[in-house]
């Protein structure tokens, strides 16, 4: 239930389409960039992936060798729920994608995210990303991650169509995937900054002269973490984001900026901080993404 009333999700308005999203930079300064990033970023308590609860069964956990690099993801098949429709064929499967916490994808045990989609119809996937859980260290940019874990979505979901539902960091890593690959129907973001530099600048102001550094020496991976050059080129035919008016990291008009670029939807939660949209609107939220999923897997 929801503790104060919402901001009525805005529809989908037309818009230019920006300028081709950035170019990845060398291999140089992403590593360069990665690693300033990882450095600087929230510290993160290393361990093994947390165990599903037996609510969420049946699953099965496996791995997902990285491309090109060594080391493998933690990741966990969330197969669609059959018990209220036996005779109905899985709709589609869904790739989740955790924010930077160091729960990593035991995130999406609580919240009702994985029981709503399946209970829709919907497969699930969820991972670790690359320096979470039982993931291999990070050695690129996080998209990398994305990319591989899209790979085993399709290899398990064979011809159905595929949605995205990334949360903060999660979200983030998504947009700059699907701006250049886009086999994703429909894509759901909450709590996502247009930029990390900027977040941080904004929630760490300690680190603002190694942002500044970032930003002066590290120009080509500082615009290719830009989302605002990404969410105009996701490629996907339904897209909603969700987000808090009281996010200190992500100001109401950052979020608007986005939904504004990808043609998408927008629901403002009143008086949620960052992660907290979904606590105080649950219902909203899940609804919200439920019809995203379903308007862009419509007629498959």
């Amino acid at each position: 239930m929801t503790t104060a009333p919402l901001t009525t999700p805005l529809a989908p308005q037309p818009t230019f389409k920006p300028r081709a999203a950035p170019a990845r930079p060398g291999r140089l300064e992403e590593r360069l960039g990665r690693f300033l990033f990882y450095s600087l970023g929230p510290r993160l308590i290393t361990g093994t992936s947390v165990a599903p609860p037996e609510v969420l069964a049946p699953f099965e956990r496996f791995t997902i060798p990285r491309t090109g690099r060594p080391g493998v993801l933690a990741a966990t098949w969330y197969p669609a729920a059959p018990a209220s429709a036996p005779s109905r064929e899985p709709r589609g499967a869904v790739l989740l994608a955790h924010p930077w916490l160091e729960w990593g994808q035991a995130y999406f045990h609580r919240r009702g995210r994985i029981e709503a989609l399946r209970a829709a119809g919907f497969h699930v996937l969820t991972f670790d990303l690359s320096g979470f859980g039982a993931s291999a260290r990070p050695d690129a940019f996080w998209d990398r991650d994305l990319e591989d874990a899209l790979g085993a979505l399709l290899a398990r979901a064979g011809d159905l169509p595929l949605g995205f539902w990334g949360v903060s960091s999660g979200g983030y890593w998504g947009h700059v995937l699907m701006s250049r690959r886009a086999p994703f129907r429909a894509a759901v973001f909450e709590d996502v900054s247009p930029h990390l530099i900027e977040w941080s600048w904004r929630q760490a102001p300690l680190g603002r002269p190694f942002y500044l550094i970032f930003r002066t020496f590290l120009r080509r991976a500082y615009a290719y973490l830009d989302l605002r050059r990404h969410a105009g080129h996701l490629g996907t035919r339904a897209v909603a984001y969700v987000g808090g008016t009281d996010d200190p990291g992500i100001p109401a008009a950052d979020h608007r900026r986005l939904a504004e670029l990808a043609s998408a939807e927008l629901l403002l939660v009143p008086r949620a901080g960052h992660l907290a949209a979904i606590k105080l609107a649950n219902d909203e939220v899940l609804a919200l993404a439920l019809a995203t999923l379903e308007k862009g897997m419509a007629g498959w």
